[in-house]
């Protein structure tokens, strides 16, 4: 198994999914979720979004002025 697959493997193994029916629900599921998870979880998780703000931040910086 290469390391693309096994990291795939592990990601499906923690991914945590719900379906809500509105979105008050997801809200709701939502919150539970992120208090269930330790500080250093949710600092991670940020660091994380920030990292990929900051790769689609760059990459329209570099895109040429005429592409949308």
């Amino acid at each position: 198994m290469s390391d693309l697959e096994e990291r795939s493997a592990d990601r499906r193994r923690r991914i945590v999914a719900h379906s809500a029916k509105t979105h008050a629900e997801a809200e709701a599921w939502d919150l539970e979720y992120w208090q269930q998870r330790s500080p250093e979880e949710r600092l991670s998780a940020l660091v994380a979004i920030l990292r990929d703000v900051e790769i689609v931040e760059a990459a329209r910086t570099a895109r040429p002025s005429g592409d949308s």
